[in-house]
């Protein structure tokens, strides 16, 4: 029996990652994604709360399944059986560049864009003052020739991202560090102490 597709709200979305995902850092990868994913869904006139939801659950299964042989294409199932509808799960499916699947939409263009780069510059605004307040996309792309700081971020597909996406990588850097300042604390970064709580 095929399940009923359930509807596609953040709420649900957070039920299901907080399920399966208990990693503090996870869950602020997740969030950072999400709110890059959102604005990008904002700026392209585009279903923001299915765009932010596929962002939530990109990483959902990857406590379960850390390795690539395994995520993201192992969960893939539960999120069918949770009745998440396609487009979600090809969403998710489409961040993982070893399954080569065509990125062939916005949203999954954007996912991918926005991954591994604000994974990065969470990890910029972990080694300053005042966390991503003040980051500047030249400081990002430093960092970024950088091998040994945050080695486990893809570089090459940090830029296929921005490419893909059809963006300038300072424009593209600039855009994901806007979007994630507000939730800056939520996800665990510093902020200034004139910047009201």
């Amino acid at each position: 029996m095929v399940p009923l597709v359930l509807e596609v709200t953040r709420e649900r979305a957070w039920e299901t990652l907080t399920r399966h995902t208990k990693s503090e850092a996870l869950l602020r990868h997740a969030l950072a994604v999400e709110a890059s994913v959102r604005a990008y869904a904002r700026k392209f006139g585009e279903d923001e709360e299915l765009w932010g939801v596929t962002a939530l659950l990109h990483d959902f299964d990857w406590e379960m399944h850390p390795t690539l042989d395994q995520h993201p294409q192992d969960g893939a199932p539960i999120l069918r059986e949770e009745g998440w509808p396609e487009e979600v799960i090809e969403g998710v499916l489409s961040h993982a560049e070893h399954l080569s699947l065509p990125r062939d939409t916005l949203l999954k263009k954007t996912l991918f864009a926005c991954d591994e780069l604000s994974g990065f510059i969470h990890a910029c605004g972990l080694v300053r003052p005042d966390g991503i307040e003040t980051l500047e996309p030249k400081s990002v792309k430093k960092k970024l020739k950088q091998p040994s700081f945050a080695a486990g971020v893809n570089r090459d597909d940090v830029y296929k991202g921005a490419e893909e996406l059809g963006v300038e990588l300072d424009d593209h850097i600039r855009f994901v560090t806007e979007a994630m300042r507000p939730i800056a604390g939520e996800l665990g970064l510093r902020q200034s102490a004139e910047q009201p709580l």
